[in-house]
């Protein structure tokens, strides 16, 4: 199993893993999405703690980009065919390795990145192939805390989670 000391890029799926899958189409044929604030909350105390954070999707929503521009992600690729190509321009782009990098999805289509980076990781109600995959597999689903349990992981196994939690001492405001 991979461990995630070096990991300093952290991307994430939407659907079904910041989200719990659901997909409430309008009149327009737009998707509401439903994200949650524990995830957000664990996603900004990741930025601004340096570590380089965003969304690679398969979908484009107008919802996910504000979403992510709201957590101060650096990075939101949607319409992504390929995830494993997406992921390698992030990497070079940010001069990093795989071995830098943490992803966490909950389907077949995340499965090729499970097998590049550093430190892959499942919600609980993830498809089965993805469990088997995954260094990580949250006690919790999809949008209801995989994100933040992941993202809480990370730190802690390089010893920053006392850091991450005592920066609320200090009064910074953080966005969910």
């Amino acid at each position: 199993m991979k461990a995630p000391k070096k990991i300093r890029l952290i991307a994430f799926d939407v659907d079904g893993t910041l989200t719990d899958g659901t997909l409430v189409m309008g009149p327009e044929g737009e998707a509401y999405k439903l994200f949650n604030a524990h995830d957000g909350l664990g996603l900004s105390l990741a930025h601004r703690m340096g570590y380089i954070t965003g969304f690679i999707t398969g979908r484009k929503s107008v919802l996910v980009e504000n979403r992510a521009k709201e957590l101060s992600c650096d990075f939101v690729l949607m319409g992504v065919k390929d995830k494993v190509e997406a992921l390698e321009g992030l990497l070079q782009e940010y001069h990093l390795s795989w071995d830098e990098a943490a992803y966490m999805g909950d389907d077949l289509n995340d499965l090729p990145l499970f097998e590049k980076v550093g430190f892959s990781g499942c919600p609980a109600d993830g498809m089965t192939e993805n469990k088997k995959a995954a260094s990580f597999i949250s006690t919790c689903s999809g949008g209801r805390g995989a994100a933040r349990e992941f993202i809480e992981t990370i730190l802690k196994a390089q010893h920053r989670w006392k850091e991450g939690v005592s920066s609320y001492d200090k009064g910074q405001e953080i966005r969910q």
